[in-house]
């Protein structure tokens, strides 16, 4: 049943970065949509494995329908990779080094962020 739950919230994980992505970012030179998805997805991942998931005791199948299947479809490590590889096709090298630091080093402190946020509403 697990895998009913994951792929159900995978499929809405991915609707809705697809639904981002031609919303706010369609004809942008830069990958804004994947780097701004990543970034809020390292947050949300880590806000709800540390607060969310142990406040309301929820069942392991839908912490993993949640975790692995709407926030791994929302985030995308293959289209990080796939938009680098074409700044760097397009002679835009500085602009995919630069993309590749924000999005990992971004992603740690977004990631450090959300368990900050859930610590903090523990204890109030």
């Amino acid at each position: 049943m697990v895998y009913l739950y994951v792929g159900i919230a995978g499929f809405l994980g991915a609707i809705l970065r697809y639904l981002i992505g031609i919303s706010f970012f369609m004809n942008s030179s830069f990958p804004y949509a994947t780097l701004s998805i990543n970034l809020f997805g390292s947050f949300l991942l880590s806000w709800l494995t540390t607060n969310f998931f142990k406040r309301f005791s929820l069942s392991s199948s839908l912490k993993t329908a949640i975790g692995t299947g709407f926030v791994g479809s929302f985030t995308t490590f293959s289209t990080l990779s796939v938009e680098t590889v074409e700044l760097f096709e397009s002679g835009r090298f500085l602009i995919g080094i630069l993309y590749i630091f924000v999005s990992i080093a971004g992603g740690l402190l977004m990631s450090r962020l959300g368990f900050k946020v859930s610590m903090e509403e523990q204890q109030s």
